[in-house]
């Protein structure tokens, strides 16, 4: 499975200080780290301050890339933003995220079809968040067409079924799953992402539900996630369902984790002789 890490998010008070102060090593470290962690691309994300966005967005973008060598997901609805920040970019980045609603189609997909971006496509129109699997299939299939009509093809799009908090609905899980499916019967080539840790909202230990989501969305078919690539646990729980699943070819991915002693601590090798 691709990671998208999250945290490089002003929406978090650490990283909105950061940025408002211009804090590059603090940045540079958090990309480092995710990195390090596994992490596929970097999400970053300026939309705490929305007149300073712009500016924001480029600064990440510039300082992420200073610090490390890996994709971008520029999380943004402001085409502005966005346009400036494709201009730094040296990786073809994701745009997170593009959806049925009319505004985000009008902003965005003209910057998708100029640059080539993959992107994100939220399960959602101007109706709002359906609330049923076939609603959720309603809503993404107008949207994969316009993009497959500014040129992209499936394989550079990241359906997001949209998961919702189970605090606020105790089906939600289920209808993502259920959606995670659907969307991969009709959409074989196209990606499946999520933010994960929105299943978990308002929750106690989070990361509990956050493991568990995981393994049983990996098996519906999800095969992208925004979480955090630092979560030791979430981590585990990811390397033990690929390789239940067969998709850790002779569970290498385990089996280095294990030597490196990722997987039950510093002490873990020793202790299993």
């Amino acid at each position: 499975m691709k990671i998208i890490g999250e945290r490089i998010n002003d929406s978090r008070a650490q990283v909105k200080r950061a940025v408002s102060e211009r804090d590059v090593a603090f940045i540079r470290r958090l990309a480092q780290r995710q990195v390090e962690a596994g992490a596929d691309w970097l999400d970053v994300s300026a939309g705490a301050s929305p007149q300073q966005e712009p500016d924001d967005l480029v600064w990440l973008v510039q300082t992420v890339q200073e610090a490390v060598d890996v994709p971008l997901c520029l999380d943004s609805a402001n085409p502005r933003a966005l346009a400036a920040a494709i201009k730094e970019v040296r990786q073809t980045p994701l745009i997170n995220s593009i959806s049925g609603e009319q505004m985000r189609l009008d902003g965005i997909l003209p910057l998708v079809r100029e640059s080539g971006c993959g992107v994100i496509a939220l399960a959602m129109d101007d109706k709002g968040v359906p609330s049923g699997v076939e609603d959720r299939l309603t809503a993404i299939r107008p949207v994969v067409d316009e993009l497959r009509r500014a040129g992209l093809p499936d394989e550079r799009v990241f359906v997001d079924p949209l998961v919702m908090a189970i605090a606020a609905n105790t089906e939600s899980g289920q209808i993502a799953l259920d959606a995670i499916r659907a969307v991969r019967a009709e959409f074989p080539d196209a990606h499946l992402c999520s933010g994960l840790s929105n299943i978990s909202f308002g929750l106690p230990v989070r990361t509990l539900i956050n493991r568990a989501f995981l393994t049983l969305a990996l098996a519906a078919g999800l095969d992208t996630a925004i979480l955090d690539p630092l979560d030791r646990e979430l981590r585990k729980a990811l390397l033990a369902a690929e390789v239940v699943l067969g998709r850790d070819r002779y569970c290498l991915n385990y089996t280095r984790a294990y030597r490196a002693g990722e997987l039950n601590g510093p002490g873990a090798k020793a202790r299993h002789k």
